[in-house]
């Protein structure tokens, strides 16, 4: 029986946990240690681990440390406090493989510590480019891994460049993909459910604080509510995460929240909700990775906004502007009345794969040999 730890700390990447949760659930030899950390465990972000409770997964461990100072030290101490954590809690269960996901603080942690305890590390979504410390995040636990499980051949590419193996990559898609045509509800079933009249455009606003823009956080929010709220659309804002500025960003949604009637916004949506959301939408706003990796398998134009994407690898959906508000009007109303570049958003390709990602990870990781010759990267 193999050991697979799992971390996830925010909505958003358990949501891309989910699929290999339940296809690890189908299979004989691999038991899975899912660690629950950061944002999941705090009302002020939703308590997002009643999602998780609901979908049945054991939790192995619950580790209540969200950074609440809203600073850049204040992560710091929260990725070393982490790190000591998931040492103690490695000592304990003794995980044969590590699957981590992308570039956030939590991860590297997770990177971190198993590499120091000799613990097999298999990295999703790696060789990706993001605007930030994230960036780097990303590209540091992609030379502490021991396996690459990038979703395209550009970030195949890209990891090889950074010098390692190409015999230990492996090309198996994004697995934020697999629920999309398994979990969408009909446009007009959600719209309905969610109080917005369904003969009027939507705009899904999903927007999170770059952490190298901590300051300016609060003023890109206003920018893009702004923008909205001239253009007089409905609108539904998922609330940012817990990076350094987020928790600015959230007061400004509730003052929009106030004073517009047509705005309306929740800490955060079961995962079904959210796709089913997304493709109900006219338009997604804001600079979350959803808008570059989900979206386009929905057709779904996107604004995205600023440098938190930057350098991503995209689809024909998206238009990319700075956090002004009129360039945002601008480009919001290029997705919703271009016909020529609704089209191609419509039947444009995705280049993070085809929604059967879960299955290639499952084998991978019933093959793999986790002994001294895998674990000593040359």
């Amino acid at each position: 029986m193999k050991r697979v730890a799992m971390i996830t700390a925010t909505r958003a990447e358990y949501g891309l946990f989910r699929p290999i949760l339940r296809a690890m659930a189908r299979e004989s030899g691999l038991e899975p240690m899912l660690i629950v950390t950061g944002t999941h465990l705090s009302g002020e972000f939703g308590s997002t681990v009643s999602d998780i409770e609901a979908d049945g997964f054991r939790i192995h461990a619950k580790l209540d440390l969200l950074n609440r100072e809203d600073t850049g030290a204040g992560m710091a101490r929260y990725i070393g406090h982490l790190t000591a954590e998931l040492a103690g809690l490695f000592e304990k269960s003794k995980p044969d493989i590590l699957l981590l996901l992308g570039d956030r603080g939590e991860m590297l942690a997770g990177a971190i510590t198993a590499s120091c305890m000799n613990i097999a590390i298999l990295h999703l979504h790696g060789g990706e480019s993001s605007g930030s410390v994230d960036d780097a995040f990303r590209k540091s636990i992609t030379k502490l891994a021991h396996m690459h499980l990038p979703a395209s051949e550009a970030g195949r590419a890209n990891i090889i460049a950074l010098g390692e193996d190409p015999r230990r990559i492996h090309v198996v898609g994004a697995p934020g993909l697999d629920d999309i045509k398994q979990e969408i509800a009909p446009p007009e079933e959600i719209l309905r459910r969610m109080g917005f009249d369904t003969s009027k455009p939507l705009v899904l606003l999903v927007q999170h604080p770059v952490t190298t823009e901590a300051g300016s956080a609060g003023g890109q929010m206003e920018a893009t509510l702004s923008a909205v709220s001239e253009l007089g659309l409905q609108t539904f804002v998922v609330y940012p995460n817990a990076d350094p500025g987020g928790r600015k960003m959230i007061e400004i949604i509730e003052s929009f929240i106030k004073k517009q009637d047509f705005i309306k916004g929740k800490k955060s949506l079961p995962r079904n909700d959210y796709l089913s959301l997304m493709n109900a939408a006219s338009v997604m706003v804001g600079n979350s990775s959803s808008g570059i990796i989900e979206a386009p398998s929905v057709g779904l134009p996107v604004v995205n906004i600023g440098t938190r994407q930057l350098g991503r690898e995209r689809a024909a959906n998206v238009i990319d502007v700075p956090p002004e508000t009129k360039a945002i009007k601008n480009a919001i109303d290029k997705a919703l009345n271009d016909a020529k570049f609704r089209k191609k958003a419509k039947e444009c390709t995705n280049p993070y794969g085809d929604g059967n990602t879960a299955g290639r990870i499952i084998k991978i990781l019933k093959e793999m040999e986790a002994d001294a010759d895998f674990l000593q990267k040359r």
